[in-house]
């Protein structure tokens, strides 16, 4: 979409009428500022709504992308429009939780639409005690399994992409695509 030049909007402030007295009714001035006018209503329009671009959740369409590139927020525009303004909206706070299991279910649900559960293996020990046994070794990776939630399917390779660029550089996983959420069955 463009704002550059829209066909038959009319200016709020139109530069004819705040010219001097001696021009008010010179053809030639009025024709000329009228032109003028064409090319500036779209500036003043884009303006005077100034505070609408920079809310995501109201801002034109194709300045979402933007939006999201300003606050570091991922955005694909194979997706649906309402997914990426929220996605948007939240990217600071998915900042605040990135690398951590309640941050990446989170992106992969406001990114790609998905449900996802993420199962980590790291862990950490200390001891009081000097020269204390090791913890043993924890699980060599995350396990991520993910489901259609607001989809209609699962894209096992974006859903990579997007978990390899959340995890810290250091972590392995792996990703299962499940049917529906899992089932708990109590153990």
């Amino acid at each position: 979409m463009s704002r550059a030049a829209v066909p038959g909007l009319a200016s709020r402030y139109p530069i004819g009428g705040q010219l001097p007295a001696l021009y008010a009714e010179d053809d030639f001035a009025q024709r000329f500022t009228a032109g003028l006018d064409t090319v500036l209503a779209p500036v003043f329009a884009t303006l005077d709504n100034l505070p609408a671009y920079f809310d995501p959740r109201i801002a034109p369409a194709d300045f979402v992308a933007w939006l999201a590139s300003w606050v570091g927020g991922s955005d694909d525009e194979r997706r649906p429009l309402e997914l990426r303004r929220e996605a948007t909206v939240r990217a600071l706070e998915l900042h605040r939780r990135r690398g951590t299991a309640r941050g990446l279910t989170e992106a992969l649900r406001l990114v790609l639409g998905v449900g996802a559960d993420v199962t980590e293996g790291g862990a950490a020990a200390w001891s009081r005690t000097a020269g204390a046994a090791l913890p043993t070794a924890p699980d060599d990776e995350v396990l991520v399994r993910v489901w259609p939630e607001r989809v209609d399917a699962v894209d096992a390779d974006r859903v990579g992409e997007l978990v390899r660029a959340l995890c810290p550089v250091h972590t392995a996983f792996r990703v299962e695509v499940l049917p529906g959420p899992p089932v708990d069955d109590g153990r």
